[in-house]
């Protein structure tokens, strides 16, 4: 079952001087069990995009199906709850997400909240802080002493532990540093293929798109420019520069290796491919 916005827009401060239409007419179908990168500029629309997909903004016009149920403008939505149990929204700040005494009562209280029991929502806590790279004998810290790496793992961690089937991550590696983006990439990696997650993920960092995702939605004032695949999308070099965006390392350097006289295939993604495509001219000259 896919996740589908039918003619959906959305308008801020809507019937007032100050409205503003974020979306527009939006019309898309994401996959489940894939992950799949929204990308466009600041301000396109991305994050009020995904707030939808968990009812945090509910549509101006046309509607969003979502794991069997709908929200439409013309109806008021029913089940909010669940729908919020079953699709994860973690914020560009994880600062946002984080307010009790101690990481385990962060963690816990979204299984409380949900009808778990104190024993229950303790036990998933000290589950999902190894799953997101933490250790157990941090549970007793405040959430608000750790670096900015450990509270995003942290409110991460809070989603994982009412078990969504979709998470949806803004930004998730914004501010970290090398190292620590590709360990948080990795993370959601292993939440999508062992945990079966279906992943949405706002981002600017086309690095992590080639090499992390399945699908691209690209984003453009409030519409859907584009909806393909990920190697589909980064052959169509034009539509790139159109978008202002910079292509990853390895496309740029297969670009610039052809404009002085190789004959790189546009498929070529990945560095053993582009070595091997490289050893194999220089022979042939």
């Amino acid at each position: 079952m896919s996740i589908r916005f039918e003619k959906l827009s959305y308008t801020y401060s809507s019937g007032t001087p100050f409205a503003y239409a974020a979306l527009k007419d939006v019309d898309l179908e994401i996959e489940e069990g894939k992950v799949t990168a929204i990308i466009g500029k600041t301000g396109s629309g991305k994050t009020t995009l995904v707030q939808h997909l968990n009812a945090l903004l509910l549509p101006t016009a046309g509607k969003l199906e979502i794991l069997g149920r709908t929200i439409s403008a013309q109806q008021k939505p029913e089940h909010l709850k669940s729908l919020r149990k079953d699709v994860g929204l973690v914020f560009q700040f994880p600062e946002y997400q984080l307010f009790e005494e101690t990481i385990l009562k962060d963690i816990a209280f979204g299984p409380k909240n949900f009808g778990a029991s104190e024993e229950e929502a303790v036990r998933r806590a000290r589950e999902v802080i190894r799953v997101v790279g933490l250790d157990e004998t941090m549970l007793e810290r405040s959430p608000l002493d750790l670096s900015g790496g450990q509270k995003r793992r942290v409110a991460i961690a809070g989603i994982l532990a009412m078990d969504p089937q979709v998470l949806v991550l803004d930004e998730p590696t914004a501010g970290l540093d090398p190292q620590g983006a590709q360990s948080m990439m990795q993370l959601f990696m292993n939440l999508n293929k062992q945990m079966k997650k279906t992943v949405l993920i706002v981002t600017h960092d086309m690095e992590h798109v080639l090499n992390y995702c399945d699908n691209v939605v690209v984003v453009d004032n409030g519409q859907i420019l584009q909806k393909t695949s990920v190697h589909e999308f980064f052959r169509k070099t034009d539509l790139l520069k159109q978008l202002n965006i910079l292509p990853p390392a390895i496309i740029r350097t297969r670009e610039m290796l052809n404009q002085r006289g190789f004959h790189l295939s546009e498929e070529i993604m990945d560095i053993p491919s582009l070595a091997k495509e490289i050893l194999r001219e220089v022979k042939l000259k």
